[in-house]
């Protein structure tokens, strides 16, 4: 079996991802970093994936903007590191 390439989402279902999201920013947040109406008006998860899942330019928002919150993270973790 050939090995995956070097993927950060490789494994993160879009229901994790988008919790993940949520836990750190809000909701509030999450709607002024990517305003879509599943974010900004009554917002639920389910509401989110189904919105997600058929609209590939949403997806690609959420996705770059928890791919920034990762490598913001880790930047975090090295710098306390350091300390």
């Amino acid at each position: 079996m050939p090995e995956q390439p070097r993927d950060p989402l490789h494994g993160i279902t879009l229901a994790q991802l988008v919790e993940a999201l949520v836990a750190h920013f809000g909701w509030a947040e999450l709607g002024r970093q990517v305003p879509i109406r599943c974010f900004t008006h009554e917002p639920s998860l389910n509401s989110s994936l189904k919105f997600l899942r058929r609209t590939p330019w949403a997806r690609e928002k959420v996705e770059s903007l928890y791919l920034f919150m990762r490598r913001e993270q880790a930047r975090q973790q090295r710098a306390a590191g350091k300390t």
